[in-house]
This record gives structure tokens, C-alpha cells and sequence, in this order.
């Protein structure tokens, strides 16, 4: 499906095309926010391995 006819739209009823738009912004929505779902699994993955900086390396590197 290339596109999304507005007509066919317009020819269900009311409750059908709040199912559409729900699930429209569904999908939005996740690609919306995948840039910070990998940034997220990124530093989980970072976590696991115990790469991380603590309060005391930040100040430490600032400092230097």
C-alpha cells in the first residue's frame, strides 16, 4: 500500500476511523521515539559490561 486514500476513509464510520487514526499514531509514535529506544539499549549493553562513568570520573575529567 503506497498511500492511504482519504476517501475510502471518509466512507467508514465514525468508530472504524478512530480505529485508523489510533493506530496511525501508534505507529508514529515508534518511530517517533526509535532514535532514543537504540540510544537506550545502547547504554543498557554499556551497563551490562560495566562501562560506565561515575559522578567522581566526570568531575575528575573536568577538572584535568
Amino acid at each position: 500500500m503506497s498511500g492511504l486514500n482519504t476517501s475510502i476513509i471518509e466512507k467508514l464510520d465514525e468508530n472504524d476511523r478512530d480505529k485508523i487514526e489510533y493506530f496511525a499514531k501508534l505507529l508514529l509514535n515508534q518511530s517517533k521515539y526509535k532514535k532514543i529506544k537504540n540510544e537506550i539499549e545502547k547504554r543498557r549493553k554499556e551497563i551490562e559490561k560495566d562501562e560506565i562513568l561515575s559522578h567522581n570520573d566526570i568531575w575528575k575529567g573536568m577538572n584535568a
